[in-house]
């Protein structure tokens, strides 16, 4: 005879998987509303460099955080994670990214 935890682990493995397809899906609306932030600020940014001739900072900070915040995003919908993206989680603070350098065109020397 089925020990009763024993009967109970498939439910629970399937009720689990059904609320990661909830999640998944809020997180897709997320990360929709992210790429049309993304824009907004490549558009902004894009205006800063041509009107003001340099980045700005703060747009600099933003993205850098929202990119990571993309990326988390990302993991998690694609079960490469199980740690739930922010509001679940801290806001992503972006580390230096390899890519980055101090010589960026458009800036003033």
């Amino acid at each position: 005879m089925l020990d009763e935890t024993e009967s109970t682990r498939p439910r629970e493995a399937r009720r689990a998987t059904w609320m990661r397809l909830l999640f998944v899906l809020l997180f897709a609306l997320f990360y929709m509303v992210a790429e049309v932030v993304a824009l907004v600020i490549v558009a902004v940014q894009f205006g800063c460099v041509l009107i003001g001739g340099a980045r700005n900072p703060n747009l600099l900070a933003f993205s850098a955080n929202l990119s990571e915040y993309m990326y988390r995003i990302l993991r998690f919908v694609m079960f490469n994670s199980e740690q739930k993206p922010f509001p679940f989680a801290d806001w992503p603070a972006a580390e230096g990214d390899a890519w980055d350098d101090d010589a960026h065109p458009g800036d003033p020397a």
